[in-house]
């Protein structure tokens, strides 16, 4: 009897945790396994005090197993996730395609205004916000000020190509592994040609004319190659072929590199003294250029998004707004220091006289505007992107082109074939998907 009474109170405390659960929206959250997207899941009692109706449920994964996971969900409308988070490169492609939900109808006091021009760009298509920035990039030149300094020069904020080749020359001695610049080499959309396609914009170079007809056959490519190739073969380390980001970062914490022209993340790495032997010697310009009005940087967010297949876009919604707002910011730097916050999203952030401490956050700040992805190019282009082109085929055709150009740095072909082998293997690929007729 007691046994039965027992089992009739726990099957009507079953049923009321059920009717309780009934009343909660569970939403799912894709998300990249990077140190600022760990640190908000740890903030999330914040979330729940002001959403208690609301329920999150995380799949983290590594970024390539991210990029394949949610855009397979995305294209077959699997509904798996409400909320994904995808980069600069996906959602133009897919708020185009009817993938994504419009974020337009954020609260006023989200203030979408204060959203740094360049990356709200980015995430624009045709006015329609359709992702928000959790954090944002650029490239610029981390250079040794006591290097410079020894050589007898000064790095301008603002260099030129030649500024960052004649400083090259000067703080390279190969006797002491102590070379004058070191830059991705390894093949990939978004390793090495990241950042040569971001250098091609300052030198006039583009992917495609007005009429999607690649452009390699075009003498700004070949320019941009020639420099890059020179820079690399006379002041750049060994084996520059195999070298991405995580190496050249090796490189430069280890005091091998007299430059490094890559991400604006990576200024909290160089210049932490735990990691890096060169902490307190590390100085910050903008990407170079040469003289045609265009920068050689790049532009990338990592963003949090709505798919269409979503069922519960409300919930969703609260959630995008609480992890990419003001408060969010403010609530990173009273937990973990303002060094930490998110960085390039917000003008406010850059405004706040707290944050401006930080060595590098200027020139984080006008790296990121010096970037226009609507007009990434010297020439008009029909599509946008800076350091991409923000077309599906692009990953696979982008690192096609980045293994022929790996393979010059290499010294196994020469830098003409290596432009024939990327003309005619992208005009292959535009062809086959029905850009040029």
């Amino acid at each position: 009897m007691t046994f039965t009474l027992r089992a009739l109170l726990g099957a009507c405390a079953v049923g009321a945790l059920a009717a309780a659960a009934s009343a909660e929206t569970t939403i799912t959250v894709a998300t990249v396994n990077n140190g600022d997207m760990i640190r908000m899941q740890g903030l999330m009692d914040d979330f729940y005090a002001k959403h208690p109706d609301i329920k999150v449920e995380w799949v983290t994964l590594e970024e390539n197993e991210l990029r394949q996971r949610v855009t397979t969900d995305i294209a077959t409308k699997g509904g798996q996730f409400d909320v994904l988070t995808i980069g600069t490169y996906e959602v133009p492609i897919w708020g185009k395609q009817g993938w994504l939900i419009g974020l337009n109808d954020l609260p006023a006091e989200y203030d979408v205004d204060d959203l740094l021009p360049a990356i709200r760009g980015g995430l624009t298509v045709d006015g329609t916000l359709y992702a928000a920035p959790f954090y944002g990039e650029s490239s610029m030149v981390m250079y040794r000020k006591d290097l410079m300094e020894a050589a007898g020069m000064t790095m301008p904020d603002a260099p030129t190509w030649d500024d960052i080749k004649a400083a090259a020359a000067a703080m390279t001695d190969k006797s002491k592994e102590q070379y004058g610049i070191c830059l991705r080499g390894k093949a990939g959309w978004g390793e090495n040609m990241a950042f040569l396609t971001a250098m091609s914009n300052s030198f006039g170079a583009k992917w495609f004319d007005m009429d999607w007809k690649p452009q390699f056959d075009q003498q700004p490519w070949k320019d941009t190659l020639t420099f890059y190739l020179d820079l690399m073969n006379n002041y750049g380390p060994p084996g520059a072929s195999n070298n991405g980001f995580n190496e050249n970062l090796a490189l430069f914490q280890q005091g091998k590199c007299g430059m490094w022209i890559d991400a604006t993340v990576a200024a909290s790495f160089v210049t932490n003294p735990k990691d890096s032997t060169v902490a307190d010697k590390v100085g910050f310009a903008l990407a170079p250029d040469k003289g045609l009005g265009k920068r050689g940087n790049w532009l990338w967010a990592w963003s949090l998004a709505i798919p269409a297949g979503s069922q519960k876009v409300d919930a969703a919604k609260a959630f995008i707004d609480w992890a990419t707002n003001k408060d969010y910011l403010a609530l990173v730097a009273s937990k973990e220091g303002w060094a930490n916050v998110p960085p390039g999203t917000r003008t406010s952030l850059y405004e706040n006289p707290e944050y401006a401490k930080i060595p590098f956050a200027k020139m984080t700040l006008d790296s990121i505007n010096a970037a226009d992805p609507n007009n990434p190019t010297v020439d008009k282009v029909p599509y946008v992107g800076v350091q991409f082109v923000a077309i599906p085929e692009f990953q696979g055709i982008g690192t096609a082109v980045g293994q022929q150009f790996s393979a010059v740095l290499a010294g196994q072909t020469s830098l003409d074939d290596a432009l024939a082998a990327a003309q005619q293997l992208t005009l292959r690929e535009m062809t086959k998907a029905g850009y040029i007729k």
